[in-house]
């Protein structure tokens, strides 16, 4: 995606479309001159990668792999003081992904930000752009206001990724385990929650930081007091998703996951899609994205902030009191 992003906006990086799926879909130009010999690519590439794994497969035991595991380890016991801090241990590896990905693509949007004119930037993609949100591209702050909107996405995505990892420790039985010893199930959750909460802040404040650094870089006048806001814009919605999913979690376990990531992604095309087609304000207004402002291009929408705010927390707080009466469901 990062590929195409720096082959779409930047001076003579067009060919970087031909490293990544997503220029050959660019490529094959399905709504205007098609090319449908550019979907060989990707065939012969399943191909490829099919044949190899089958070579690769009768060359090892069945259970291993070919890189060695470690059957033994030095015992380590950091982070084990309590039930979040477990939580944090296991989640660690994951975090630093999500830091590292949406770190480096922060840098390039900023990098990025002032590549956008209104020579390159057709009328009809601006129009569209403006039914989206109204911020405007070919300024340095329009450009990275339209783009965390997707930062907004991705977070929110990380926010159900907790539910999915709360509801995986459930399923594998480990909580029974946990739940024998003095632990509440009250605070089990709430911890969850919280450490979720915090992590997405992280995330968030850390991409508005790294996004300003790439603009400096280029030179482009943008402050960072105002992509600090844009980092902190991401965390209504992302913790209205991460307090809807908790909810589904407490009612529904088996169904957790699947609602989780459900609510984020139908949010978000719907978005997309009713902006599109000009759907009325109060249908667009049944998705959280809509009431994002563009923030640095744009002042946030604070009142809608709030809401969301307010929904996440007492949907959190109905979770924990609702998964303090339910069993365990296992499997």
């Amino acid at each position: 995606f990062l590929a195409r992003v720096v082959a779409d906006t930047a001076g003579g990086a067009g060919w970087l479309r031909w490293l990544t799926p997503f220029g050959w879909a660019e490529e094959a130009r399905a709504f205007a001159d098609p090319r449908p010999q550019v979907l060989l690519l990707p065939l012969a590439l399943t191909l490829g990668l099919m044949w190899i794994g089958g070579a690769l497969s009768v060359r090892r035991d069945i259970g291993r792999g070919l890189l060695p595991a470690r059957d033994s380890a030095r015992p380590r016991t950091r982070l084990l003081s309590s039930p979040t801090a477990l939580a944090l241990r296991s989640e660690a590896g994951g975090l630093a992904a999500w830091m590292l990905g949406i770190g480096f693509f922060a840098v390039i949007v900023g990098v990025l930000s002032d590549s956008f004119s209104p020579e390159n930037i057709s009328a009809e993609l601006q129009e569209r752009l403006r039914r989206f949100g109204g911020a405007s591209l070919v300024t340095p702050e329009g450009a990275l206001g339209l783009y965390f909107v997707f930062f907004v996405l991705v977070i929110s995505l990380f926010a159900a990724s907790q539910i999915a990892a709360a509801r995986a420790e459930e399923a594998s039985g480990r909580l029974e385990t946990a739940f024998a010893l003095p632990v509440g199930r009250r605070a089990w959750l709430a911890g969850r929650l919280l450490l979720a909460a915090l992590a997405a802040a992280v995330l968030a404040m850390g991409a508005g930081l790294l996004a300003w650094a790439g603009a400096a870089s280029q030179g482009a006048d943008v402050g960072i007091g105002g992509m600090l806001s844009a980092g902190a814009n991401c965390l209504p919605a992302t913790l209205l998703f991460l307090g809807l999913g908790a909810l589904g979690f407490a009612l529904v376990p088996r169904a957790a996951t699947g609602l989780a990531y459900g609510l984020v992604c139908a949010a978000f095309v719907w978005e997309l899609v009713g902006a599109l087609i000009g759907a009325p304000r109060w249908a667009l207004g049944l998705s959280p994205f809509h009431d994002i402002g563009m923030v640095p291009a744009q002042p946030a929408e604070l009142g809608s902030a709030g809401a969301m705010l307010a929904i996440g927390l007492a949907a959190s707080a109905l979770a924990v009191a609702a998964f303090a009466r339910r069993d365990i469901v296992t499997g």
